[in-house]
């Protein structure tokens, strides 16, 4: 799929969800300002700064969604796969309250660590 497709794709996604996408001029000599999603009068919006290449606007607005609760809505394949691309690790000790054992140390940690015996 060309990257013009997927960033529609993304951007009909952010709509689906309430997110409005907004394409701004955002450097200036004084100020650097860079694009993300923030909450404007309730409603979250997604500042893109209008002249990233379309690979980094589909990046950044994939990062935004990809954690969004999007499940139950129909998503082209390809807008799915390139979300699933953008998702972050869960990495051990991330979920609150998750205990892992350490096979080699008999110890679990967690939110309370015991010993095992």
């Amino acid at each position: 799929m060309k990257p013009e497709q997927i960033y529609q794709g993304l951007k009909d996604l952010a709509d689906r969800l309430g997110i409005v996408v907004s394409e701004q001029k955002l450097s200036t000599e004084r100020l650097k300002v860079k694009s993300g999603l923030c909450k404007i009068r309730g409603r979250f919006v997604m500042i893109l700064d209008k002249q990233l290449s379309i690979h980094k606007k589909c990046s950044i607005l994939a990062t935004c969604l990809c954690d969004m609760p999007h499940d139950a809505i129909f998503v082209i394949p390809a807008v799915r796969e390139f979300l699933a691309g953008h998702r972050k690790p869960v990495l051990p000790g991330n979920i609150p309250g998750q205990k892992i054992f350490w096979p080699e140390d008999g110890v679990t940690q967690g939110q309370h660590a015991n010993k095992i015996s």
